[in-house]
């Protein structure tokens, strides 16, 4: 059945200048990687989002779209927009930019819409935050990667999990034709998609892993003894008072040998996620699979859960209430999550009501298929005036990939870190034309771009904190997304230290 019928439409176009279109399918018999081969398999830019709460409960939506409208993407104050064949160069600030583009539309509402039926969709490299803070540019630029880049779409298909069913979602813009053009234009659309959905899958998608012939060789950027050395001079700076806590992260590179959506299939089976993301932007692809929330806009609520603290999975039940009681009790651990907890308090602050801002839940545990994290709830208010494009620079980028206090942390960061650090310690978001955002942190992602990926880890480093210990903690963070890899190459049973690892000259 579709929704609305014409004379609602009609009504609806009165205010409005973006009215949905809906059509409401059951979703049995598809999966959201299943519908998305389906739609998208051959398409140049695409996303899919998809969600497990907590790590272990499917989220109740699952987004996924092709075929952008407008595309955008900025490097420094270089902004370039494209439609179609159309390309706009614009000189300024990438998110003042932003705001402008999301607020170009008033869309209409209809009961029922999922929290996200057109908008961007994308990423904001931690560079990005040159264009906000002082940082300094010490470290080399040597992927040229776009500072953000955003997919504009107005046709989707979102995964209702509970109600177990698609909603194939056209918004139509009455501003650019008239309300009949327009409501049928979007009616043809929904039938297309809905004609690709009931064609299925080729032969060949039912394949999960790849055939990589060559063994994986993994690169770390950066050398133990650099790393290292980097600590040494970070704990430095926490003892001069510069900083409570920096977060150094290095880079692996590695070439995959597989057909990137194996990755991310790979990547959903050993590491669900409350934010799971498969970004194709032509021939650059951003996959991850986060644990951890940026900020949350909702109307003029404003979420925030800063994650501090994690600790391996138990074999059993007891085992894993003893880990848990152990995280908690950790002076350490508390110590280091106040402080974030603070931190988060501070940057929700500054776009909140005054007196808004609340710890609703403080150190609980979440567990995840491997870990479990020490996480706090944090909400308030968004203060008159600003829109969710403000809430998020606020909180851009997040304290526990930089430091505290986070300025002095990130200017640290590139002082020490040799080369700049891309989507990793940013944000892959949506953002909609009602002002509603949801972000994440860019971590356990991958970055894909010719036949190379990249992906990168860190460790807070604190004044106490043990150089080899923090080294090892980077690389074991990074070890859930080379299982993956190796999965998706065709060895499910991937070793704990799959591949062999290739260090750059001692230094």
């Amino acid at each position: 059945m579709i929704r609305p019928d014409y004379r609602q439409f009609h009504l609806l176009a009165r205010n409005a200048s973006l009215v949905p279109v809906m059509k409401s399918v059951v979703a049995d018999l598809l999966t959201p990687v299943s519908a998305f081969l389906a739609v998208a398999g051959r398409e140049r830019y695409a996303c899919l989002l998809e969600s497990i709460e907590r790590g272990e409960q499917i989220g109740r939506y699952t987004f996924l779209a092709a075929r952008p409208y407008m595309r955008i993407r900025s490097e420094a104050d270089e902004i370039i927009i494209e439609r179609g064949q159309e390309r706009e160069r614009r000189s300024g600030n990438i998110f003042d930019v932003l705001k402008q583009l999301l607020r170009a539309h008033q869309p209409a509402p209809l009961p029922g819409l999922p929290p996200f039926a057109a908008g961007a969709v994308g990423y904001f490299a931690y560079d990005a935050v040159r264009r906000l803070e002082n940082i300094g540019s010490c470290a080399k630029n040597d992927l040229h990667l776009p500072d953000c880049a955003l997919m504009f779409f107005d046709r989707l298909l979102a995964f209702d999990h509970l109600r177990h069913q698609i909603h194939i979602i056209a918004m139509a813009d009455v501003s650019a034709e008239s309300p009949k053009k327009a409501y049928d234009r979007a009616l043809s659309d929904i039938a297309t998609l809905e004609r690709k959905l009931a064609r299925g899958l080729r032969p060949i998608d039912w394949q999960m892993n790849g055939r990589a012939r060559n063994r994986l060789s993994v690169k770390a950027g950066t050398s133990r003894r650099r790393f290292e050395k980097s600590v040494e001079q970070a704990k430095h700076y926490i003892a001069a008072g510069d900083v409570f806590q920096v977060v150094l992260s290095q880079r692996l590179d590695f070439e995959p040998g597989v057909a990137p959506f194996h990755l991310y299939r790979a990547l959903r089976t050993v590491n669900p996620s409350p934010y799971m993301y498969y970004l194709q932007f032509a021939d650059t692809y951003v996959i991850g699979s986060s644990p951890e929330m940026l900020v949350r806009v909702s109307g003029r609520k404003l979420e925030y859960r800063p994650i501090a603290g994690t600790h391996p999975r138990g074999g059993t039940q007891a085992e894993d209430e003893r880990l848990e009681q152990e995280m908690r009790a950790d002076e350490k651990e508390q110590a280091e999550h106040v402080m974030l907890v603070d931190l988060g308090r501070n940057d929700l602050g500054r776009v909140s009501e005054y007196g808004s801002v609340k710890v609703r839940d403080l150190m609980y545990v979440e567990r995840y298929s491997h870990v479990m994290h020490l996480v706090s709830a944090l909400e308030s208010e968004l203060r008159d005036g600003l829109d969710a494009l403000d809430a998020f620079a606020a909180c851009f980028p997040a304290g526990t990939l930089s430091g505290a206090p986070k300025v002095r942390a990130m200017q640290i960061i590139e002082e020490l870190e040799p080369v700049r650090r891309g989507v990793y310690g940013g944000s892959v978001l949506y953002a909609d034309f009602a002002g509603n955002l949801d972000s994440c942190i860019a971590i356990r992602t991958m970055v894909l771009k010719g036949k190379k990926a990249y992906l990168q880890a860190g460790a807070g480093i604190v004044a106490d904190s043990d150089a080899a210990k923090e080294f090892q903690e980077s690389m074991n963070k990074a070890q859930a997304l080379l299982r993956a890899v190796e999965m998706a190459r065709g060895n499910s049973s991937a070793p704990g230290r799959p591949g062999r690892y290739s260090r750059p000259a001692r230094g």
